[in-house]
């Protein structure tokens, strides 16, 4: 065992269900699928305790990337691809988007400068930005959210923005096939910029979701995804109602399950498994329990004032569930695969899948782990910086309080 991390009982949710805190043990044993294909890969995880964007962050992530192991070699002379977090538009009272639901400016910027002082030739950041007009820019985004767009672009010698919500600078999209056990879709057809680079990270946003209980930097990929080629991305990828476009990767059964919980987990191992990360990163300075924005009826913000780096995204995610109070083992009736929709967000056979007698989404560092791609196993895992107990905000503790009645 790399860390201490014994108090993974989400003591509330625990107490709650009437179970003993020993019961831990007996749920991550009864919630871990087979074994794996292959054996999945364990890389080092650092955790910090950063209690505002205030922090000196570019210090913060230079120590962070020396602790899981260093990326100078990797990044020195290459182009940096960078995903961010921009889901939604709204925001809470008293807060800006990059404070909740975005991931935050300032964290951009810091890993933005790191980059560049670790030698990027370029830096990306992408994001499919949709909903605006055709010729619209990545960049106006960010500065309607509130963002020092020039202080980002500064940050490093060469620094890029590219909307990858359709062809953006690019002439035809890129096909990448699922180099896993694909689940349900065999490849996939992305903007350029997904390929053109040499280091791949996913910056993330740590916090509730609707759907699928949590979001980290494996659900921020869902976002690579162009909807100006998959069109109501919902409809296909959530729900299935309507096959990929003519030409795209089809899904290889289309007569599976439905249900938004069981698919889409498995659609987001596909992406990485198609489009791997090199690097994910999650700020969960500030953030959100509940849901994943403020249009997620009982969502609201919350303070866990703390970071996670590292070089797989299943490890890297599997560490901030636990800094976040849950069990990274879970299963679809242990908290937060167990779920609560908002009745007039989602189709009728959505809110209750047939088989089952409750909402749920299945755990996506489970299925990563299934296939190979990473593990999410605490005690295979070489935690670094901050002990998990010592840094752990409970989420459920919180959401407990906010969640909807009736």
């Amino acid at each position: 065992m790399k860390d201490a991390h014994g108090t993974l009982t989400r003591r509330d949710w625990l107490a709650a269900s009437g179970l003993a805190a020993s019961a831990l043990s007996a749920a991550r044993a009864q919630a871990a699928p087979q074994a794996p294909a292959r054996t999945a890969p364990a890389a080092p995880v650092a955790i910090a305790k950063v209690p505002t964007y205030d922090e000196d962050l570019v210090a913060q992530f230079r120590k962070m990337f020396d602790q899981v192991g260093g990326i100078q070699s990797q990044v020195q002379g290459k182009t940096v691809a960078i995903k961010v977090n921009l889901s939604g538009g709204n925001r809470f009272e008293g807060y800006t988007a990059g404070d909740t639901h975005w991931v935050h400016p300032k964290v951009v910027g810091a890993v933005t400068a790191v980059l560049g002082q670790l030698g990027a030739k370029r830096i990306r950041i992408l994001e499919s930005a949709g909903g605006r007009r055709p010729d619209a820019k990545l960049e106006d985004k960010l500065l309607q959210g509130g963002w020092d767009v020039a202080a980002i672009r500064n940050a490093a010698p060469l620094v890029e923005f590219e909307d990858t919500n359709g062809l953006g600078f690019g002439k035809q999209y890129s096909t990448f096939k699922v180099k896993s056990k694909p689940y349900i879709f065999p490849a996939f057809q992305l903007n350029h910029s997904y390929e053109d680079c040499d280091f791949f990270v996913s910056l993330g946003k740590a916090k509730g979701h609707e759907e699928m209980g949590v979001t980290m930097s494996i659900k921020n990929m869902f976002g690579v995804t162009p909807t100006a080629l998959y069109g109501g991305r919902e409809r296909i990828f959530h729900y299935g109602q309507v096959q990929a476009p003519s030409g795209a990767p089809a899904e290889m059964d289309p007569q599976s399950n439905r249900y938004e919980g069981w698919r889409l987990p498995r659609i987001l191992v596909d992406i990485i498994g198609a489009r791997p990360i090199d690097l994910a990163i999650n700020d969960a300075i500030i953030s959100t329990v509940g849901g994943e924005g403020p249009w997620v009826l009982g969502a609201r913000p919350i303070k866990p004032g703390f970071l996670v780096v590292g070089r797989n995204s299943v490890n890297t995610d599997a560490v901030t569930m636990a800094t976040m109070g849950y069990n990274p083992r879970a299963g679809r009736h242990e908290a937060p695969y167990r779920l609560y929709k908002g009745p007039t967000n989602h189709p009728k056979e959505q809110l209750t899948p047939a088989d089952e007698g409750f909402q749920y989404a299945d755990n996506m560092m489970l299925l990563g782990e299934a296939v190979g791609i990473g593990s999410a196993d605490l005690d295979k895992i070489d935690v670094r910086g901050v002990p998990i107990k010592d840094a752990m905000f409970e989420f459920e503790a919180f959401w407990k309080n906010q969640m909807p009645k009736g």
